[in-house]
């Protein structure tokens, strides 16, 4: 657990209950605090109250007179598309807002690292797609060349509920636009932009907030170096934003598809080679074409930038390519569950939105298509003209239906996991790949990517064995 500073004595609120609401209020009071508890689940705050913690309602008249601070769990609005009536009613009362990702910059470093060698070090990771799998493999890598590594945020544990990191420890945090948006305190020493696709439009009013979001990650605190991909215009801004000339090494340039030249530091995948350039020269070369781990050009711009975050943390070219190889993959993430018959199949429930769809669309050739769900702000029009892999879509959700028709491909309204999963692999043949990429949401018929993908896998194991 990172014990929360600056909050002895005082009594500050926690607003939602989950796992990250939780670890906060345990958090807080480890470090000296009172937590003043709310959910309006009602089983939340009896969890909370069974360990202990006050729980106050938090819309009362009189409920910040006494308070610090406010610190509101991720998936509660503070602003877009209308501010939680808590979070309004602590604003008026003058009362800071925060949430646990600010907490744990404020907190992070201990008197304890003057004994240290090297001092611990935090990669935080934001973008649109690609994160999860992006720390996923740095975190593997710092593992394989015997680093201490720890991964929280939006992926493992959460941020404040790790340990205390040892001589030269790295914490990787994955971040989602919620978290970078409110924190008070943003200050890695390597901070990561993947990419920026079309998401979360109503939490952040557009494109223009959902960028600023993320871009309060660089802006914030000033990372000691950025990883920034530039294969779209906001990322190209972004990493000219923070560079102060051509030859600026703090700033690592990554891309998929095109090749990065100039005087600075480049990663770049192209082809199925990973290359990095630095002062002009060629650094590193390595072919990923055979890394089952990371199939598609996708998955390169995420080895080419977990290669450049491991680079900027001093690791070798070499340590690193052994650990691309070794890499197995994140569940749900352009993950293969079986190869029989020469067909493979594939489970990427992760790609929720469009983007990240026709992203794995492209990594694969012979495609039986499982897509569908719950459609997000945008539609299905990007779709149109990426579907050339794909030899039949197989469509479930309960709007199966108008989904198919917006489909560019010829399609089959399944709506159920288990009929998609019998229909496509009775059609499948040696060399196809039935593949789940939903390009939506899964609340339709889901309680989350993970159970839609756990779905599919148990369906397709129950047909194989």
């Amino acid at each position: 657990m990172i014990p929360v500073v600056g909050f002895k004595g005082e009594k500050v609120a926690v607003l939602g209950l989950g796992r990250s609401g939780l670890a906060t209020a345990r958090a807080l009071r480890e470090g000296g605090a009172e937590p003043i508890c709310w959910d309006d689940n009602t089983a939340a705050r009896e969890t909370a109250e069974s360990e202990g913690f006050t729980c106050r309602k938090l819309t009362r008249d009189d409920a910040f007179d006494d308070i610090a601070s406010l610190i509101v769990s991720p998936g509660i609005p503070h602003l877009y598309p209308t501010p939680n009536p808590v979070v309004k009613q602590a604003l008026l009362a003058g009362v800071p807002v925060d949430n646990d990702i600010g907490l744990f910059f404020r907190s992070f470093a201990t008197r304890d690292w003057d004994k240290f060698e090297q001092m611990p070090k935090v990669v935080a990771v934001t973008g649109s797609n690609g994160k999860s799998t992006t720390v996923a493999l740095l975190h593997h890598i710092l593992e394989e060349a015997g680093r201490e590594s720890q991964l929280a945020g939006n992926i493992g544990r959460g941020v404040l509920d790790i340990d205390p990191p040892g001589d030269g420890g790295v914490v990787v945090l994955e971040l989602s636009s919620y978290q970078t948006d409110l924190a008070r305190s943003l200050t890695p020493d390597v901070a990561v932009f993947t990419n920026l696709s079309p998401d979360h439009l109503d939490r952040h009013h557009g494109m223009g907030g959902y960028f600023a979001a993320k871009r309060r990650l660089f802006a914030e605190g000033g990372p000691d170096r950025a990883v920034i991909g530039v294969d779209e215009d906001e990322g190209l801004f972004l990493a000219g934003q923070l560079s102060e000339g051509a030859a600026d090494d703090r700033v690592l340039r990554v891309s998929s598809g095109q090749k990065l030249t100039g005087p600075g530091w480049q990663v770049f995948a192209r082809k199925g080679f990973l290359s990095e350039y630095r002062k002009g020269r060629q650094a590193a070369s390595i072919d990923l074409r055979d890394m089952s781990g990371l199939p598609g050009a996708h998955n390169h711009q995420n080895a080419c930038a977990a290669y450049a975050a491991a680079r900027a943390l001093g690791l070798a070219p070499r340590q690193i390519e052994g650990a691309l190889a070794s890499y197995p993959g994140l569940p749900h993430r352009s993950q293969t569950i079986a190869e029989v018959g020469g067909v493979r199949y594939v489970n990427d429930s992760k790609a929720t939105n469009v983007d990240s769809a026709i992203k794995a669309l492209s990594a694969f050739k012979n495609i039986r298509w499982i897509c569908g769900g719950l459609e997000k702000e945008g539609g299905l029009a990007a779709l149109k003209g990426q579907t050339s892999n794909v030899q039949k879509a197989y469509v479930i959700g309960r709007e199966a239906a108008n989904f198919a028709m917006q489909l560019d491909v010829e399609s089959e309204v399944c709506t159920t996991m288990e009929q998609a999963v019998a229909q496509a692999m009775r059609d499948a043949n040696a060399g196809e790949t039935v593949l789940l990429a939903p390009a939506a949401a899964s609340f339709d018929q889901y309680n989350s990517f993970e159970k839609r993908g756990e779905d599919f896998v148990a369906q397709v194991q129950t047909r194989l064995a």
